[in-house]
């Protein structure tokens, strides 16, 4: 079933001014590419789901949505029930809280999505879009890639710190001494 296009219900808009609840819906990520795109954005985790979002960055004000529920979550009476109550949570607190321009995927979790009391996964769609929308200049950490010199120093130990003996009392091997050209080997 296709929802309506906001021109076929131009005609149907009450007197009060405001729209049907079909139109404050989001719009359905359709394309496989638009999910790869959204995995590479920004990411918060939560105990009932995880929540991907980027900004498009096309000038479309448009907020989109997916829903993933891969065949780790269960059968598909499980997937299909994991994709109702994400639906849901989008509905309710991803509509009014979207940003303009931004796609957003939430990924079911295994043994949390379908179980989770639906009041907590609202807590916790409120908090990771919190999460996803914070200034990045104020919480930067590194991730992986490159490690600082300071790190990679840090790290490092000369010989004089290594211990003379092990745990278990025996003692450290003894380099080779050099050779000289009087041994025979």
């Amino acid at each position: 079933m296709t929802p309506p296009r906001p021109s076929d219900i131009q005609d149907s808009v009450p007197e009060t001014g405001q729209l049907a609840a079909v139109l404050s819906c989001l719009i359905v990520l359709r394309q496989r590419a638009d999910y790869l795109r959204a995995a590479q954005g920004r990411k918060a985790g939560t105990a009932g789901f995880l929540l991907q979002a980027r900004s498009r960055e096309d000038g479309d004000v448009a907020a989109r949505v997916g829903f993933t529920a891969s065949k780790k979550i269960g059968n598909a009476v499980f997937r299909n029930r994991a994709k109702r109550r994400m639906r849901a949570l989008a509905r309710e607190i991803l509509a009014p809280d979207a940003r303009p321009g931004w796609d957003y995927v939430l990924v079911a979790k295994p043994n949390a999505t379908v179980s989770r009391d639906y009041a907590l996964l609202q807590d916790d769609l409120r908090s990771a879009i919190l999460l996803v929308h914070r200034d990045k200049t104020l919480v930067e950490k590194p991730r992986g890639g490159k490690q600082s010199e300071d790190r990679l120093t840090a790290g490092k130990l000369s010989d004089d710190h290594l211990p003379a003996e092990n745990s278990a009392g025996a003692k450290a091997p003894v380099e080779p001494a050099q050779k000289t050209s009087g041994d025979r080997t």
